[in-house]
């Protein structure tokens, strides 16, 4: 599991896909969450706006997973 330290309260799951290299630009997010299988805390999320703070568990099918930690 790759950890992915952020330095504000929360970081936006969008936010978090450009951040951990997932994409290489915000315009590719509304793909990615089309194509792709994610979940937050076990739960499955499509929503680029969902707040993810320190300690969530990030699931993307096919890619990996990661957690948020604060720095």
């Amino acid at each position: 599991m790759e950890q992915i330290a952020i330095t504000s309260e929360y970081i936006t799951l969008g936010q978090f896909l450009k951040f951990a290299d997932l994409i290489p630009s915000g315009g590719m997010v509304k793909m990615v969450l089309q194509e792709y299988t994610i979940h937050v805390n076990d739960v499955r999320e499509d929503r680029r706006g969902r707040k993810l703070y320190p300690g969530d568990k990030i699931a993307i099918a096919g890619i990996g997973t990661f957690r948020i930690v604060s720095s």
